[in-house]
């Protein structure tokens, strides 16, 4: 439900150094809009599904997507619509399984959505600012609230703690690094072949698939090795288009929320357990306290609501864990 969007990605893909030998896209639109755009339009080596309701949805489109692929491929790459490329990110990706043959999966690093700065000589960074191999950014105000309360995560970048809600892959540096990690964003992914035919993506997770991406990484990075290649560069827009209501949004940042950290974490002393709960009562609470202090009131909170829901249906009934 994103043509202009998905026209513009593939505008960029058709600018690489290192083009695709093969591009799927698999649509689940319920309107014509985005066939429209493949008649009007051409691409290179691109072949168009368009997808019945029993295959609509993330997980499912991308599971008959990695069913589609040519016997040929070596590895696949997921995008998202809302994504444009700079013109090495396969080449400089693709270039990543050479200098880590042991790798399952690379991703790649959004460059849009933070600002960073290095840190000078004898410099400090600030209370409110996060600090990493001699880059720095700010920590954002939830983020200062949780490490007042002692809530912040200790460990690096895409690595899932015990308590999980840790730091995504946009605090790792603009350093052109590559990182190990457990997980990394679905839109800017990329797996071996092998790895997509033998792990294949939860149908727990339907329609819009919050969180999807973390819970595939998890299960992966327990026989193979995950990383990041921060000079693998693109952007990302966020388009509105095809997201759910904020109520159902608030909800599934809960529920699929623990099912992802239970996926790492099956069994857990209670300590980490009051801890995840201390912090996702503590985000909701930040979410309510945004209906005062920001432009979108009412988007904040439905978010709130159902983020407060999903809490209290967690006490109640906690989702079963498919492996």
């Amino acid at each position: 439900m994103r043509p202009k969007a998905l026209l513009t990605l593939l505008e960029s893909v058709n600018e690489q150094i290192l083009y695709p030998d093969e591009i799927i896209i698999v649509d689940g639109s319920t309107n014509e809009d985005t066939k429209h755009v493949f008649e009007q339009n051409s691409f290179k080596n691109l072949r168009y599904f368009k997808v019945e309701d029993k295959d609509r949805g993330l997980t499912k489109q991308r599971n008959y997507g990695i069913e589609k692929v040519s016997a040929h491929i070596d590895i696949v790459c997921f995008l998202d619509d809302d994504i444009v490329l700079t013109e090495n990110y396969f080449k400089n990706l693709i270039g990543t399984y050479s200098h880590y043959p042991n790798a399952g999966g690379v991703g790649g690093y959004i460059i849009n959505e933070i600002s960073w700065r290095q840190l000078k000589p004898n410099e400090k960074p600030r209370y409110e600012e996060y600090e990493i191999d001699g880059y720095v950014r700010n920590l954002g105000s939830r983020n200062v609230l949780r490490k007042k309360f002692g809530l912040l995560s200790k460990e690096r970048p895409s690595i899932m703690s015990k308590h999980s809600n840790d730091f995504p892959i946009t605090y790792l540096p603009p350093n052109k690094e590559t990182y190990f990690v457990d997980f990394f964003l679905g839109g800017v992914s990329s797996f071996k072949k092998e790895v997509v035919d033998k792990v294949k993506f939860s149908t727990y997770f339907i329609g819009y698939g919050l969180y999807e991406d973390l819970e595939y990484c998890l299960r992966v990075s327990k026989q193979y090795k995950l990383y990041v290649n921060t000079d693998a560069k693109l952007y990302h827009y966020h388009e509105e288009g095809g997201r759910p209501n904020k109520y159902k949004y608030g909800r599934m940042v809960i529920k699929n929320g623990w099912y992802v950290w239970r996926t790492k974490y099956p069994k857990l002393p209670f300590k980490y357990k009051l801890k995840w709960y201390s912090i996702m009562l503590l985000l909701t609470a930040i979410k309510f306290s945004n209906v005062f202090t920001k432009s979108k009131k009412r988007e904040s909170f439905f978010e709130a609501c159902g983020r407060l829901f999903g809490l209290v249906i967690l006490l109640f009934k906690k989702p079963k864990i498919i492996n």
